[in-house]
């Protein structure tokens, strides 16, 4: 049985000092370390197998092709997928997206149809709406939140009609945590003929990931958040719902046979994968996926909650912090900020102490205007960080709180 401290040494990066202090690394949300085996896995890719894949029946060609479809294959049994067709590489959860929504712009979407996503969504999981409704005249509806964090669901339920086309929601908040109902969401979207995408960065570690049980249409993460590379990404849908989008982007390794006036594609999965990917990112995630399989989804689960249970223990017995939201269910992260304080100058402060937070609105303006702020602080943990790192972190928040007081006593 593994705990953070016995798998340190897998994270070569947290071995070092900022600002002279040892670094606290609680950024997880925005992007994760990679352990030892992807870096190793990429190098050795790099050093002995680098070429095309699908293009050519060299040694090298067949070795890259090879590593890359073992990827999919762990991608797929991580997914509990039925087939590794229905896995999609992209360059990331906002390239998935973005490819969900241009390809419904080609004719599955018309003037009058209906869009549903959240208040709480990332960017990228509502500007791509935003921009297939402006270009096809269909409607775009946007669920509130409550003042607690949690998606209102009796106006989901209200907005939901047979004009429907698709609900685009988030597992979890990359704010406030927010684990949503997403068998709720998923029953009452299909009940009325709509498809769901559910954009799961920050659920992927979180165990929420049997597409058999959970009965999504498209789901989709980014390796980044998942102890891989960054301009890695998956598309998961059902094999019957992505025989149905068009192609939104053209090229090579997408075509079964091209002609001058015209050409035709070829099957799932290559058909959405056009151009030459990201062979060595992609060999990366799939030692990520390989990685976090080996370490137990259940253990890893429970560490991170228990980590993030003390930190939010811990912020809730300071008075001089204001927490976003107290959902029912919280998972990966927490957001907060010290009153009276920017949450860039806490932030900076922290830093100097050595513990990374992000700060910002964190690609999500629309929650945060909802919560009256402009902008946060967020802690969120992993497996690999300590309770004793908690509790420095902790310690370094007193320190910045005590000098803001100080600060405006004078």
């Amino acid at each position: 049985m593994w705990t953070p401290e016995t798998i340190r040494n897998d994270f070569p990066i947290l071995d070092q000092t900022v600002n002279g202090r040892q670094l606290i690394y609680l950024d997880n949300a925005a992007t994760t370390q990679m352990p030892a085996p992807v870096l190793e896995a990429m190098t050795s890719y790099m050093l002995h197998d680098h070429s095309n894949v699908h293009r050519g029946i060299h040694a090298l060609s067949e070795r890259a092709t090879g590593l890359m479809e073992k990827s999919r294959e762990y991608v797929y049994s991580f997914l509990g997928a039925k087939g590794t067709e229905e896995i999609i590489f992209t360059s990331g959860a906002t390239a998935a997206i973005n490819l969900v929504a241009r390809s419904m712009s080609f004719g599955l979407l018309e003037a009058g149809d209906e869009i549903i996503t959240t208040e709480m969504e990332h960017h990228a999981n509502l500007i791509p709406w935003q921009e297939a409704c402006r270009r096809t005249g269909a409607v775009l509806h946007v669920v509130p939140v409550t003042k607690e964090g949690e998606l209102d669901y009796g106006k989901l339920e209200a907005l939901i009609s047979r004009r429907t086309k698709l609900v685009a929601v988030t597992a979890v908040s990359n704010v406030t945590g927010t684990v949503n109902e997403l068998d709720r969401i998923i029953r009452l979207a299909h009940d009325a003929g709509a498809w769901v995408l559910v954009d799961g960065s920050q659920a992927v570690r979180h165990g929420m990931l049997d597409m058999s049980a959970m009965d999504c249409d498209f789901f989709c993460f980014s390796g980044h958040k998942m102890m891989g590379p960054t301009g890695t990404g998956v598309l998961y849908g059902k094999r019957e719902v992505l025989e149905q989008l068009p192609p939104e982007t053209f090229g090579g390794g997408m075509v079964d046979q091209v002609f001058t006036d015209h050409a035709t594609y070829g099957d799932l999965p290559f058909r959405l994968e056009a151009g030459t990917p990201n062979i060595m990112g992609i060999i990366g995630l799939g030692a990520a996926v390989k990685y976090l399989t080996d370490l137990g989804r259940d253990e890893i689960v429970n560490t991170e909650d228990r980590l993030l249970s003390l930190a939010e223990k811990e912020l809730r017995a300071r008075p001089q912090i204001d927490i976003l939201g107290s959902p029912v269910k919280r998972a990966g992260c927490i957001s907060f900020n010290i009153k009276g304080c920017h949450c860039y100058d806490t932030a900076k402060l922290l830093d100097q102490l050595g513990v990374a937070m992000r700060s910002g609105h964190h690609c999500a303006e629309p929650l945060l205007t909802a919560f009256g702020e402009t902008g946060a602080v967020r802690l969120s943990p992993a497996f690999y960080n300590t309770e004793d790192e908690i509790l420095e972190a902790m310690k370094a928040l007193d320190r910045v709180i005590r000098l803001i007081e100080r600060t405006v006593r004078k």
